[in-house]
């Protein structure tokens, strides 16, 4: 994925990385993921992603694309309640027309990985709001889209469920190849992360890569550019 036209505020994103966006309250990183996920429009600059520069797209064929190539997790999970766990995921291949044998094996194969197998027919108010946010992850890879989009993942869970979540990302990232952005202003989440970009003044002000270090190592240094930036942070890992 490479978004924006002007070299000093461009980015790229290749197949299997796993990135986080991260700046202080008006930065412009949620203008950012907006823009990418088509929610809002740009004015200026071209996002390409599989090869598709979505700002030329309009109508049925964004529509189509969104619904194709994007997957979604949300800050508060966004599960239809009067639908169990298993249908939440089926109905996004439900959409897409995907034959029942099919959905069924996908799904069965995203709940082990994802470990929600004992929860895919309980209702959104019968489990944790970890587990929601699971099957929240769930629904947003059983499409096999290009690009994943986290806003804010953990910001409705507690220290365990952010934990939980963020190791089950993690291993989407590294045994599926999925390619995941996360907009996040928490520290200890970026730090699963193997890059960061740091927003400002809507532009990017800093990037972080993680490279050989272990996550402590990583989020001493997230830390330290958080200071710079003029946020705080007293997470501990």
């Amino acid at each position: 994925m490479k978004t924006a036209e002007s070299a000093q505020n461009s980015f790229e994103m290749k197949k299997g990385e796993f990135v986080g966006i991260m700046g202080a309250s008006g930065s412009g990183k949620t203008t950012l993921l907006n823009c990418i996920s088509t929610i809002d429009t740009v004015t200026s600059g071209h996002i390409m992603i599989e090869g598709n520069d979505i700002t030329r797209l309009h109508g049925g064929k964004l529509a189509d694309f969104r619904r194709k190539e994007l997957g979604f997790i949300f800050q508060h999970f966004n599960l239809l309640d009067t639908l169990t766990a298993y249908e939440n995921i089926a109905l996004a291949l439900s959409i897409l027309k995907v034959p029942e044998r099919e959905i069924d094996q996908r799904i069965r194969e995203t709940a082990e990985l994802l470990d929600i197998g004992e929860v895919l027919e309980k209702y959104p108010y019968e489990m944790s709001g970890g587990q929601q946010q699971r099957i929240a992850a769930a629904r947003a890879i059983i499409t096999k889209p290009a690009l994943i989009l986290a806003d804010e993942p953990t910001g409705a869970l507690d220290s365990k469920s952010s934990r939980m979540l963020l190791s089950q990302m993690t291993k989407l990232n590294e045994m599926e190849e999925a390619t995941i952005m996360m907009v996040t202003h928490d520290s200890m989440a970026a730090s699963y992360c193997r890059r960061i970009l740091f927003i400002k003044d809507g532009r990017i002000f800093h990037e972080l890569v993680r490279g050989a270090d272990d996550r402590k190592a990583f989020y001493t240094k997230i830390l330290s550019v958080v200071a710079l930036l003029g946020g705080d942070s007293d997470e501990d890992l």
